[in-house]
């Protein structure tokens, strides 16, 4: 008896001293991978049965939960200072979507978070496609997908039959009108910003909601150095040879920031870009190239 006791008591202090550690380090792990593991649909499906509809609700709150996290985190400093599982996350919403083809967080988070941030243009608009067999209704579904084929993907015919889609079921003329002034008026930039401003509209998730904000302050200032950059061609028949020469040459009061931390830039026809790629994670792919490039010039 009190050799099973001595041997309870060693293995219940092992036991302690193993979940110590390990639970310091699921504390203080990167967030980046807390968004954790969901069993495929299939599975879920079988072993939820008539519940499927409830944890698809949950896994979609978890995605959310998860990105919201570190936006908070982030208060104050760059969203990119985080790493988001992006991959993880996707996976989950599409999970989710196969239990309960319904949710529209699911459909409207992954147009948020996974077209300018990890370039899935055409899986979210795969994911798109399937809601809208479902979300008959909904016309926000045709329209991002209408945004991302023609601002993306630069395949204006499909872009402009999901506008047609949208305006369709919005019985909205302005849709039609809005891809009309895309596809024969407007540039890139001016669709974008107003795309966007719908997108924030339609937000119902705030972290989501200061995406938008960031985006249209990019595109905003791209379009500021677009319209400085035309009427410096106008007056001197070429193009700047430096973006800081709209300032000293009076067309602009300043050079407007990229808030995605990259930096403004003309392209060889005349575009203004951004190093960042107006996304988060070009601004870090575009971090790393440069650090490298100067410790590999230290090293020479």
């Amino acid at each position: 008896m009190i050799a099973c006791r001595a041997a309870f008591f060693l293995a219940l202090v092992g036991y302690l001293l193993i979940l110590s550690p390990f639970t310091t380090y699921l504390k203080n792990r990167p967030v980046q991978i807390r968004v954790g593991y969901v069993p495929e649909a299939k599975v879920l499906r079988y072993v939820t049965a008539d519940q499927r509809y409830l944890v698809a609700d949950w896994t979609v709150l978890k995605v959310l939960f998860y990105f919201g996290s570190l936006v908070e985190k982030a208060q104050g400093v760059n969203l990119y200072a985080s790493n988001p599982d992006y991959p993880g996350m996707f996976r989950i919403l599409q999970t989710a979507l196969r239990l309960e083809p319904y949710n529209a967080d699911a459909y409207y988070f992954a147009q948020a978070a996974f077209t300018w941030e990890t370039g899935r243009y055409r899986e979210v608009n795969n994911m798109l496609e399937y809601g809208m067999k479902y979300r008959t209704w909904d016309y926000q579904l045709p329209f991002f997908a209408g945004f991302n084929a023609a601002y993306f993907l630069k395949d204006y015919k499909k872009g402009a039959e999901y506008m047609k889609r949208a305006a369709e079921i919005a019985h909205e003329q302005e849709f039609a009108t809005l891809a009309a002034r895309f596809f024969y008026e407007a540039g890139e930039n001016d669709f974008a910003i107003l795309f966007i401003d719908m997108m924030k509209k339609s937000a119902r998730d705030e972290n989501e909601k200061k995406l938008y904000d960031v985006r249209r302050k990019a595109l905003v200032g791209a379009k500021t150095i677009q319209e400085a950059v035309k009427a410096y061609v106008g007056r001197y028949g070429r193009y700047p040879a430096d973006l800081y020469l709209l300032v000293s040459a009076g067309f602009l009061e300043k050079l407007p920031q990229d808030p995605y931390g990259g930096t403004y830039y003309l392209d060889p026809n005349g575009m203004v870009r951004s190093t960042s790629k107006f996304s988060f994670a070009g601004a870090r792919a575009a971090n790393a190239q440069n650090q490298s490039r100067e410790s590999h010039g230290q090293t020479h």
